[in-house]
């Protein structure tokens, strides 16, 4: 059978007619065929298939084409087709083409290899260089706790000893009517060691429980406000607690070691505030520019009397007859019963000796004796109240029979503020 040929020419109208193949071994060829092959053949570079590889891979390369210094995309480089022979060698330096064999040694990373991500330096700010944990020095906040008094208030102790303590608390005020009777700089002086020997004793009750108060800038700073406080008056306070809440802050970015700052400076401020303060009302009462004719002397020997008064008071009618506790939370010891009592007896007493030193008066003494009553327990529970959060009986044992300085003058820290702002309030020169 003849081969059946297509016609080239489109320009003929269409037959009609479908070719059909009959037979398997006809075969239908396609007029035009050997020309196309012969055309692609003359053009393509590439050898046969069956032939050895040349080694010659195309790829993109940079462009050589002049660069418009107008045009805003003329920065971004353009692809271009590398496949001649002269590609090749004018872009060598720029592509090596062994990166491409498995059996090289290539020392840089090649583009397409997939590489671990290595996270970023962290650019610290306002922070210590980042350490090991094993040599960065640990640090001593105490872990929190829902309950801060938990296992605390029920630590068992050893009861007081009545007698010994009695004597010691006679020979304490004895020694301290002879210091008054001498003026009103040797009064000075005793506040300011009873206040900054307070502070000191409170600083090492908070040490040993893992805090890092600043003792020694403590001391400085209530010694500093106990004197500025005789010379100056009520503006020391401000200068110098000013000045002392800079030098805590900087003490603090000077620690060798890595401590909470922010416990330590807590309780640096707060022993400063509560007795570095409230004691240097004792000073401005005696201070020569408060009161005329050394009044002063006489209004804080009586604060300090109707303070002992009622706390000895309290003491001796709450053994006595005490059944309610006052606040069995914070000092089981306190009862209501002796709060009655050592109010009573402070009123008492206030009445009868208070009048006899100039200038207090029968009334003021009455006011003295009422305010003193409440205030004198509450600065005696708050106290009771740090004690037990520390978990600690006494703030030190310097005083036999008593504990510390600071068991001692708990209600009296309350009291001498509240003295001061009552005598102002009343007209009192």
């Amino acid at each position: 059978m003849s081969s059946l040929k297509y016609d080239d020419h489109i320009s003929e109208e269409p037959t009609g007619e479908i070719p059909v193949v009959t037979t398997p071994d006809e075969r239908i060829t396609i007029q035009g065929a050997d020309v196309a092959a012969e055309v692609v053949a003359s053009e393509t570079t590439l050898p046969h298939w069956t032939e050895s590889p040349t080694g010659q891979v195309p790829t993109v390369i940079k462009s050589e084409s002049a660069v418009d210094p107008d045009d805003p995309w003329a920065a971004i480089p353009a692809p271009a087709w590398r496949e001649a022979e002269a590609d090749w060698v004018a872009h060598d330096e720029q592509f090596d083409a062994s990166v491409l064999s498995s059996e090289s040694v290539v020392e840089d990373i090649r583009p397409w290899d997939f590489v671990a991500e290595v996270e970023p330096e962290v650019e610290l700010e306002d922070a210590d260089v980042i350490r090991p944990e094993s040599t960065r020095p640990p640090r001593t906040r105490r872990q929190a706790n829902a309950n801060p008094l938990a296992g605390r208030a029920a630590r068992a102790t050893a009861q007081r000893n009545i007698s010994l303590a009695t004597v010691t608390g006679m020979a304490v005020l004895f020694v301290a009517i002879l210091i008054f009777l001498q003026g009103s700089i040797p009064v000075a002086v005793l506040v300011a060691l009873v206040v900054t020997g307070a502070v000191a004793e409170a600083y090492a009750a908070f040490r040993a429980v893992g805090a890092h108060p600043a003792t020694l800038l403590g001391i400085v700073a209530t010694a500093t406000l106990v004197v500025a406080s005789y010379n100056e008056g009520t503006a020391a306070t401000g200068l110098v607690s000013v000045v002392f809440a800079f030098a805590c802050f900087l003490w603090y970015l000077s620690a060798e070691k890595t401590i909470d700052v922010l416990d330590g400076i807590g309780a640096t401020f707060f022993v400063y505030v509560w007795i570095g303060i409230t004691g240097s009302y004792a000073a401005l009462l005696i201070a020569p520019t408060t009161f005329a004719n050394k009044h002063g002397l006489a209004f804080l020997f009586g604060a300090i009397f109707c303070t002992v008064a009622n706390d000895t008071g309290a003491l001796f009618v709450g053994r006595s007859f005490g059944k309610r506790p006052l606040a069995r939370a914070i000092s089981p010891g306190k009862t209501i019963e002796g709060a009655v009592g050592g109010g009573l007896i402070t009123i008492l007493v206030s009445l009868v000796v208070l009048p006899m030193i100039h200038p207090w008066s029968l009334k003021l003494a009455v006011v003295e004796a009422i305010v003193v009553s409440v205030i004198a327990p509450l600065g005696d529970l708050c106290e009771s109240m740090v004690k037990r959060t520390l978990g600690i009986k006494d703030m030190g044992s310097l005083m036999p029979g008593h504990g510390g300085i600071v068991d001692r003058i708990d209600g009296l820290l309350f009291v001498l503020p509240t003295t001061y702002y009552l005598l102002h309030v009343l007209h009192i020169s």
